[in-house]
């Protein structure tokens, strides 16, 4: 490695990764005074990056590949195996426009009237002397829209229990211990669930709407010919349904965002749809989701006097990067209003990562992401009065992901 590359001092620093979590890149950004270093992570040499120009670099896949970047614990319990997350070139690409094939204005609106009604629903339904966890709350909801929308019955099922083990998935990869072997197993047990819907399919036990993602990836062929492998199917079905269910992190950063910059929220009411997306973009950039992007290494190259080498694990600060002061002003600042006018790069703004939808690693339901934000936030500000009990809003930077500790307690008092 090129010794100009500024050096992470000391040694192994997975574990400062799991103690620092969301701001371990950040922290040397700052003591270093650099956008790229090298370190070790994980007894290997690892590059990280941070900011729009390096996001570009990295989101090159002449030069980064996916393949056998993501960590074995990530993919035994986030991606799952074999997943489109880690496929490069003509495979990715056949792969993703099965994804992209769904996301077109009509599955947009449908997504927003299912994000509607089971909102609705769930105040409905519930005990009015309770007080509700937001965080909870978003898990069962979004579960019903994600199965509803891809076409998975949710008839025979205890929704609670099956919301809790989707959500393992998101929460337990950073884990140490009983957690992350909680979250392998929710893997498993999601996994067999899937798989027997996609045989089913496939075999004609089980009737699919043609129209619905169940069948698609049923049916779906890969650049043989021939139909995907069923455990293969069953990874990417859950690429739709457990993303769609992690959205909950986000809507109790809404309510920790609704709770810590009031005046901000007041705007809201009777808004346009514009003044909500500018609000659900800045929790999107203000506050963490996902830590960092992984990728290799394709080939040696060098760029800027920097010498990277083949093979080289390579991270991308995701959450550093949404607050890079060379891209943002007052990146400290929680301003919906500097989304008005903003020129949008598929690299400036990468909370679900970067580079191009269709033929890129950009997450394909980034779409699904901002209408169900949009619209839960309307229902919070415009459609439910409740009160907020005192509790704890903090959160930890080494949680990931990270959620507000008390998980946002709301008390309803009326549906409008």
């Amino acid at each position: 490695m090129n010794s100009n590359m500024p050096k992470d001092s000391g040694f192994d620093k997975t574990l400062r990764v799991l103690k620092e979590g969301y701001e371990f890149v950040m922290n040397r950004d700052k003591e270093m005074h650099t956008n790229i270093f090298e370190t070790r992570i994980l007894g290997e040499k690892t590059i990280c990056l941070t900011g729009s120009e390096l996001a570009e670099l990295f989101y090159d896949n002449t030069r980064f590949s996916r393949s056998d970047a993501a960590p074995v614990r990530v993919q035994k319990t986030l991606f799952g195996e074999g997943g489109v997350q880690g496929l490069d070139g003509d495979e990715h690409k056949n792969r993703k426009s099965m994804f992209m094939s769904l996301m077109d204005n009509k599955a947009m609106d449908e997504i927003e009237d299912l994000t509607q009604k089971y909102w609705h629903e769930y105040f409905e339904e519930i005990d009015w002397n309770d007080t509700v966890e937001l965080y909870e709350a978003a898990k069962v909801v979004f579960l019903k829209v994600a199965c509803d929308w891809v076409g998975v019955s949710l008839q025979d099922e205890d929704n609670e229990a099956r919301a809790s083990q989707i959500a393992d998935l998101y929460e337990s990869p950073a884990s140490l211990g009983i957690q992350h072997w909680k979250g392998r197993k929710s893997r498993s047990e999601t996994e067999d669930w899937i798989k027997g819907l996609i045989e089913g399919v496939r075999n004609g036990e089980l009737e699919a709407d043609k129209d619905r993602a169940l069948y698609h990836f049923a049916m779906h062929k890969d650049l043989n010919g021939e139909l995907l492998d069923s455990q293969i199917a069953t990874v990417e079905l859950l690429n739709l349904i457990r993303p769609i269910n992690a959205i909950s992190v986000w809507v109790a950063m809404i309510g920790l965002a609704i709770h810590e910059h009031p005046n901000s929220a007041e705007k809201l009411k009777s808004a346009n749809g514009q003044q909500l997306e500018w609000f659900i973009q800045e929790v999107r950039r203000y506050y963490p989701f996902f830590p960092f992007a992984v990728a290799r290494v394709k080939l040696d190259f060098e760029w800027q006097g920097y010498e990277f080498k083949e093979g080289t694990l390579t991270l991308l600060d995701l959450y550093g990067t949404n607050r890079h002061p060379d891209d943002w002003v007052d990146p400290d600042e929680f301003k919906p209003e500097r989304f008005e006018g903003w020129q949008e790069t598929p690299f400036n703004f990468i909370p679900q990562g970067g580079g191009s939808y269709d033929f890129g690693h950009r997450c394909a339901g980034e779409f699904i992401t901002i209408v169900m934000m949009r619209t839960t936030l309307d229902f919070l500000v415009n459609h439910l009065e409740f009160e907020v009990p005192e509790q704890n809003f903090g959160f930890e930077f080494n949680d990931i992901p990270a959620v507000p500790n008390d998980k946002v307690k709301i008390k309803p008092t009326r549906i409008k």
